[in-house]
């Protein structure tokens, strides 16, 4: 009866043999290859009885011309059958990689926001990038791993200068070409090595960009744009695998084509010196050492090692194929909001919390309202407008949409009528169209347009390309202020009934901030609007003020009423007003 640990492992092999669905032809082409290659060692074994019998015993000297050839002919099949070994396995665990691959991203990119505080980026990026590799340990490379061993091969050199020198000067001038072809396919190996390096430097950017926007990804439903960039990227990876295992089984064809001619070459001197003293016995002791020749570098080991290793990486990556997506059971469509958005005593508790972060918020935002969110770090703000787009869900309590509760929606749905601008600036290593544009698909005056009404075009026609300007990772190449205003530019084009303007402005130095304030002030008048802020000054206009205090909402009305009430707004007004008056003092 089979172990839990065997029936596990059973059920791992018969998912990664779904992977290979489509593909039985190759496969099986593949194992024909192996066949063949295989069966031609016993038959060149089968060529030394005649040799021997016909050859040396006999002196027949057409069996001396026919059975070198037959020999050449019969490593060339071979040379070819591993060749196209070598090329298919590759093909088939190169597709089963990227096919792996693409489904771990298509996971990430649909995992709830709660799964990204728990688990590292670099862990995420391990997977794809080493687990996803290893799962071809467990499949091919089981089977199919070799390794060169140099001991092996100086000590068959020995054994054939103690057999004879004369014929091993033979295996010596082989041996020199064979170094030059290894010399110039190393030159192709190495560039294909930098290339390949440097595909895997743009996945391992692409997928930090990801992780780090995975907001701006599910908010701007940008899934199909990004996961298109993932696959173009992971294709170029695949080929070049595909390319450097190509140059590499070319390699050994060629290099067993040599050997097999010098073995040819040996045979038939060895035969024209037989009658001066070269004894069958020492003829098969040499022939038998260049049969050793043949693959001298390539030993199956550490195949159980490598197999546990494979099914580690399989098991993690199933593992996180396997975790729930965010919950998208809606089914109507969200329209543009006709009344308001309610938050019904809403409750809300992080998994790793010990506390409630929300405690029975009841708010209601009427269309076309300015309100803002005010408090102390860690009160709740950025909580409770995270509800909205659902990146989380409440605890108890639910949020309406004209009476409707938001998971009546379907997901996207309701993500494509918010648009939010971050403290924390996301954007991509790519042009400024690019940015602005992110999932959506507009012209460029609509772009232009956006960059207008965000006050970022001066700046924008300013750099050397325009729009198709480069910006870095993250904007690196733009100050603070621009990448904001390309944030908001981005916004802009949405047009989304709902903004959301987290901490907006909290980084920036006055000139910048009285830029982007003026291009937020444009873009609100189009929007119900949520804006949380610390600086208490810039949400004076606001129609409603909400102030929180440790996840609960303490007291709510315009600026001048809550003055007024001299309570917890009051006393945050203060202390900003006196440090204010301290710093420019």
């Amino acid at each position: 009866m089979a172990s839990p640990t065997e029936r596990a492992n059973l059920k791992l092999y018969q998912r990664l043999w779904r992977y290979l669905s489509g593909y039985w032809r190759w496969f099986s082409i593949a194992v024909v290859a192996m066949v063949v290659a295989s069966v031609t060692t016993p038959f060149f074994a089968l060529l030394t009885k005649p040799l021997i019998d016909k050859g040396f015993i006999e002196q027949n000297k057409s069996y001396m011309v026919s059975i070198p050839i037959a020999i050449v002919l019969l490593f060339l099949l071979r040379g070819f059958a591993n060749f196209l070994n070598d090329y298919l396995t590759t093909y088939l665990s190169s597709h089963l990689v990227q096919r792996v691959r693409a489904e771990l991203y298509r996971k990430i990119v649909r995992l709830p926001l709660s799964f990204f505080h728990q688990e590292s980026s670099g862990r995420m990026v391990s997977r794809v990038l080493s687990d996803a590799d290893q799962i071809t340990d467990a499949g091919f490379n089981v089977v199919t791993v070799l390794a060169k061993d140099g001991v092996v091969v100086v000590g068959l050199l020995l054994v054939l200068f103690y057999l004879d020198w004369r014929l091993t000067l033979i295996t010596f001038f082989t041996l020199v070409i064979v170094s030059i072809l290894v010399r110039l396919l190393s030159k192709r190996m190495r560039h294909l090595t930098t290339l390949n390096q440097s595909y895997l430097g743009k996945m391992a950017s692409l997928l930090k960009e990801t992780i780090e926007g995975i907001k701006e990804i599910k908010v701007y439903g940008a899934y199909k744009e990004t996961y298109q960039t993932f696959q173009k990227v992971t294709h170029d990876i695949r080929r070049n695998q595909v390319k450097q295992r190509v140059a590499n089984a070319a390699s050994t064809a060629i290099t067993q084509f040599l050997i097999a001619c010098a073995l040819a070459a040996i045979i038939f001197f060895a035969g024209l010196r037989s009658h001066r003293g070269l004894t069958a016995g020492t003829f098969m002791a040499f022939l038998s050492s260049m049969m050793a020749m043949f693959d001298p570098l390539k030993r199956m080991t550490n195949v159980m090692q490598i197999l546990q290793r494979g099914l580690s990486g399989a098991e993690s990556v199933f593992r996180f194929l396997d975790r729930s997506e965010e919950k998208n059971r809606g089914q109507l469509v969200l329209s543009d909001l006709k009344e308001n958005i309610y938050f019904d005593k809403v409750f809300f508790q992080y998994p790793e919390g010990e506390k409630n972060a929300l405690k029975g918020v009841d708010l209601r935002v009427k269309k076309g309202e300015v309100v803002a969110i005010v408090g102390a770090s860690g009160s709740g703000k950025s909580t409770l407008v995270n509800l909205l787009p659902r990146f989380y869900e409440p605890t108890a309590g639910k949020v309406y949409w004209d009476g409707t509760p938001l998971n009546a929606f379907v997901l996207e749905s309701l993500r494509e009528s918010i648009a939010i601008v971050n403290q924390d600036i996301v954007l991509f290593d790519d042009t400024i169209a690019y940015n602005v544009a992110f999932g959506t698909s507009v012209s460029r005056p609509e772009i232009v347009h956006a960059l207008k009404a965000a006050n970022a075009w001066e700046f924008v026609t300013a750099l050397p390309k325009g729009i198709d300007s480069k910006i870095g990772e993250n904007g690196a190449r733009l100050s603070g202020g621009q990448r904001q205003r390309l944030m908001i530019a981005r916004a802009f084009l949405k047009k989304a009934p709902i903004l959301i303007l987290d901490e907006a402005t909290s980084a920036l130095d006055m000139a910048s901030e009285k830029a982007v304030q003026e291009a937020l002030e444009r873009l609100m008048q189009e929007c119900t609007t949520l804006v949380i802020a610390h600086r208490l000054a810039t949400i004076r206009s606001a129609d409603f003020i909400v102030v929180m205090n440790e996840g609960e909402i303490v007291e709510q009305g315009s600026h001048e009423q809550l003055l007024a009430q001299a309570g917890f707004y009051r006393r945050l007004y203060q202390m900003q007003f006196e440090k204010s008056r301290v710093d420019k003092g």
